[in-house]
């Protein structure tokens, strides 16, 4: 029974081109706390004249651990598509001892590096991504909507703002999530509760959650916001799932290649996704209005 367990497991892993190592790690900030750093994914065929997309991917953890790897697999095969793709390491509870806010400014920091070494890395700095799953999926949305909280001592006439988002059971609203905020003032909590800064003229959106994960909610809240904005939002979920969903097979091809499909269709890809979806009835994302 193990045996077939993991052969199953093996033949839904092979979906993705194998998770592969950064082409390159650049130090994007220097904290109190130590050097915060970049890994970044480059296509075969890239050159540094090239003016391409990027997207940056931030892992989740409760904004207390987790680990820069989580997204290794989304950004080979983004790589491989086309797109410039880096994983962020940030600062977080457990091994710096910070609370959220600090890590939203070093989500902002790593966008504003990006866009800020563009030219050296072949990116078009008009065309970068937010992404990130749980607590990262939360510090991409507040790279895009959270006032303030820019890093002193950066430029700041580089924008840490993304051009899309895409959000993997994204925390929108820490108002609703005291235990993960401890003794942060409201105002900061209001700051960096996405669904709370909502404003006309967005660059698109796509979210994942699980029908059973208790953050849906939060996603809802903002796909109605966005819609009432009149940005373009996708919401898709996975009937039966729980927090994380995406991280597995089958949901790990099978959320990546429709964020192949959103990517391509705001002109940030080209063609068809080149990741195969399994062939299950049961792993099907249904989109909500």
């Amino acid at each position: 029974m193990l045996r077939l367990a993991a052969a199953l497991l093996l033949a839904l892993l092979v979906c993705l081109p194998a998770a592969a190592d950064a082409d390159r790690e650049a130090v994007y900030k220097k904290t109190p706390q130590g050097d915060l750093s970049l890994s970044i994914h480059l296509p075969p065929d890239w050159k540094a004249t090239d003016s391409r997309p990027a997207i940056v991917f931030f892992f989740g953890g409760g904004w207390n651990k987790g680990r820069v790897t989580q997204f290794e697999s989304q950004a080979t095969y983004l790589a491989t598509r086309g797109m410039v793709a880096a994983r962020a390491d940030y600062r977080v509870k457990s091994r710096h001892g910070v609370s959220p806010d600090a890590c939203v400014e070093d989500a902002k920091s790593a966008v504003r590096w990006l866009r800020g070494h563009a030219g050296e890395l072949g990116i078009d700095p008009k065309r970068i991504v937010a992404s990130g799953g749980s607590a990262g999926g939360h510090l991409a949305a507040c790279t895009l909507l959270t006032p303030g909280l820019e890093a002193k001592g950066e430029d700041t006439s580089i924008s840490s703002r993304p051009s899309a988002l895409v959000l993997y059971n994204p925390a929108l609203d820490l108002r609703n999530l005291g235990r993960f905020t401890g003794n942060l003032d409201a105002k900061v909590v209001e700051a960096i509760s996405p669904v709370a800064h909502v404003t006309k003229g967005l660059p698109p959106t796509i979210m994942y959650y699980g029908t059973d994960d208790r953050l849906l909610a939060q996603g809802r809240a903002m796909l109605k916001e966005m819609k009432a904005h009149g940005n373009r939002v996708e919401l898709y979920t996975a009937e039966g799932q729980g927090h994380g969903f995406f991280n597995r097979p089958p949901w790990l091809p099978v959320t990546t290649r429709q964020t192949d499909r959103f990517l391509t269709s705001i002109g940030y890809l080209k063609g068809e996704p080149t990741v195969e979806a399994p062939d299950d009835a049961k792993a099907t994302l249904k989109r909500e209005e």
